[in-house]
Order: C-alpha cells, then structure tokens, then sequence
C-alpha cells in the first residue's frame, strides 16, 4: 500500500463526524508525518504511536478503533517489510 492510500484512510477516519476532535488531531498529524521529510522508517514508527494511543482512547468508538487497528496493521506491515530489505541488503 502506497503512502497516498494510507493518507486517504486516515483522512476517511479524520472526516467521520463521530470521530471526537482529540483523535481528529492525532489523524491530522500523522497525516503531516507521512507527509513530511525523513526515514519512512522513523516516519511509520511515530505514526503508528501515535495512532496506537488514539485507539486507546475511551471516547473512541469501537467502529473508529478498528479503523484506526486497520491503519496501523497496514503501518506495521509496510515497517516490517523495510527491516526485511533493510536486513537483506547488509
């Protein structure tokens, strides 16, 4: 999954009326994250942080906590996938 498709997720999540305005601001950053520069591996490992204490929340709704799961699975896969080029290379 490209960078641009896991924007276009957290932007879905972000423009869910239901979803409280603290997470709002959690998706807003991680979405400036991604956006940013720097290592993609740094980058998925703060957003996939943050994203894991927003799914903490107890004002979350379990609809918006496992959109948020699937965010972050997604994360972790595309984190595991660089450690193993990253591994295969040295």
């Amino acid at each position: 999954m490209e960078r641009d498709e896991i924007v276009a997720l957290l932007e879905e999540v972000m423009n869910d009326r239901g979803v409280p305005r603290n997470i709002k601001s959690s998706l807003d950053e991680s979405i400036c994250i991604l956006n940013g520069c720097g290592p993609e591996e740094e980058k998925l490992a703060h957003v996939t942080s943050i994203l894991d204490d927003a799914s903490t929340d107890p004002n979350v709704s379990a609809h918006t906590r496992t959109r948020i799961w699937n965010v972050v699975s997604v994360l972790e896969e595309l984190s595991n996938h660089g450690q193993a080029a990253y591994a295969t290379v040295r």
